[in-house]
């Protein structure tokens, strides 16, 4: 098989600017993760203060997902083809960008637009760094530590979002979550060329593939805006059955035009393994699970509890100190049990996190309607999500490796942006048809109302993740041991994809 990365050895001297480098795209990195769930805390203040309507705010994360899942392989390739650093840079940019037209939005459509904006920036900038380090650094324990410390970044920003966006609302306002990003931007431009190697791969073919990541990403934009829009205009309603077919129209041509590419981003023979298979569709719904429950705690939170965006993110603590609970022990119990007990028991707690806080009241209190959801769910995402993160990589062969992580952080976006809009349609559904049949009812009981039958979907959508993984997932295989810390950290954000030989495809499980 002839040689296809011209960097695919490691170089004779460790490059001695290394460990800056990892520094510099950690920061970025950490950069990226936080602004992905720190946007929650902030929901209400934006919606207050830009006159978002119900349906229409669920977009100020569906926007950025919807962007970053899409265009993500897209981004890790055009990395490959064009230049690793030069591409982290152009991402940079244009997150940079973003984020100052986030914080300088007039109006909801503005700031819609500068979301979708800002997941470009991720969906190019995030894959781009991961490459550089998997380059940088030789193949090995400094390897292992180097992406064990980007996991663990990553990690952080990821669940502590919320506490780090709450005295930033309540302080400085909702506009300065995104002014932050700003002189964090400026500095990895201006420190790239000092410290980050140029390097990119030589393909046989240089193919980009846009068509694909076009027609994907317009398929899943088609398929979120008709459920948002459904409760307004009906299920059986023109626009919403034209938005619905017109989804499943992009989704098959996405299909045939992966399965007509020489180079497609998604190669359709990965599928063919039942363990990728299951670990994506696990991953997808649990996507679904951490970021639907999130929009609906807050607003209910800041909305009908009264509590500032402070005192939202401190008394959620008790969240990502219980994910990362379940992470640690998810990993030993993967290797000792498999993934279907840990996945669907990771799942079941998530579920019955959520029917607890179905008894959410108007008069609520933290330990009364909060803390014990809270509690019970945390341990759920920790566990489902080491477990997903770790079939996703089982048995997959090294020169496939970035593909499936690439594919898995899809998945998880791609639910995000799904979550987010089911719980916003089942929960302005809900209030509405509240207040039609009680006149004059209290705002906030139907707001209260609506937000239990939207923590009541997050249950729902827990248990099919349970059902999923009980069908889907098998026993670990092809993971060493050593393998586990590092395939789960490193999976918290999407590879670039490295294109494999077609001689030397595997045939699947």
């Amino acid at each position: 098989m002839t040689q296809q990365l011209e960097d695919s050895t490691p170089p004779a001297e460790p490059d001695p600017r290394r460990w800056w480098a990892l520094a510099l795209l950690c920061g970025a990195f950490f950069m990226v993760i936080l602004d992905a769930a720190i946007v929650t805390v902030a929901l209400p203040s934006i919606e207050e203060e830009l006159g978002f309507s119900a349906q229409g705010l669920q977009w100020v994360v569906s926007a950025y997902a919807l962007t970053f899942a899409g265009l993500l392989l897209l981004g890790g390739r055009a990395a490959d083809l064009l230049g690793r650093r030069g591409v982290f840079m152009v991402g940079v940019v244009l997150f940079t960008v973003a984020s100052l037209l986030c914080g300088l939005a007039w109006s909801d459509e503005a700031l819609i637009g500068a979301r979708a904006f800002q997941g470009i920036g991720a969906a190019v900038m995030t894959p781009s760094a991961l490459s550089i380090i998997t380059t940088t650094f030789e193949e090995g324990p400094e390897r292992n530590k180097a992406l064990g410390i980007w996991g663990a970044l990553g990690g952080i920003g990821a669940t502590t979002a919320w506490l780090i966006g709450g005295p930033i609302v309540d302080g400085l306002g909702w506009e300065w979550i995104f002014f932050i990003n700003i002189p964090v931007g400026l500095a990895a431009l201006a420190l790239s060329p000092l410290v980050l190697r140029e390097s990119r791969a030589t393909l046989a073919r240089r193919s980009f593939d846009p068509a694909g990541a076009l027609t994907i990403t317009g398929a899943l934009a088609l398929l979120v805006y008709a459920l948002v829009e459904a409760p307004d205009r009906g299920w059986g309603d023109p626009q919403t059955i034209f938005l619905l077919a017109g989804s499943g129209v992009l989704l098959a041509a996405f299909v045939l035009i992966e399965s007509r590419q020489s180079a497609p981003l998604v190669p359709l023979r990965i599928f063919r393994s039942r363990m990728i298979v299951g670990a994506n569709a696990v991953m997808l719904v649990f996507g679904t699970l951490p970021y639907g429950l999130g929009f609906i705690l807050t607003l209910y939170a800041q909305q009908v509890l009264g509590y500032s965006a402070v005192k939202f993110g401190l008394t959620s603590l008790v969240f990502p100190a219980m994910a990362a609970l379940g992470s640690v022990f998810g990993q030993s119990f993967v290797l000792r049990v498999g993934f279907r007990p840990v996945a669907a028991a990771g799942m079941a707690l998530m579920g019955g996190g959520a029917l607890l806080l179905t008894q959410v009241s108007v008069g609520g209190t933290y330990f009364g309607d909060i803390f014990f959801g809270l509690l019970v769910f945390g341990p759920g995402v920790g566990l489902a999500f080491v477990t997903a993160s770790i079939a996703a990589l089982a048995g997959v062969p090294e020169r496939e490796s970035g593909l499936a992580s690439g594919l898995s952080n899809t998945s998880f976006q791609i639910g995000a942006a799904l979550g987010v809009a089911i719980v916003t349609t089942v929960a302005i559904s809900r209030t509405e048809n509240y207040m039609a049949a009680n006149t004059g009812a209290n705002r906030l009981v139907a707001l209260t109302e609506g937000f239990q039958s939207a923590f009541l979907a997050v249950a729902v959508l827990a248990g099919i993740g349970v059902a999923l993984a009980l069908l889907l997932l098998g026993r670990p295989r092809g993971v060493p041991q050593e393998q586990v810390a590092v395939l789960t950290v490193s999976s918290l954000a999407p590879c670039p994809e490295v294109e494999p030989s077609p001689a030397s495809a595997p045939a699947g499980d």
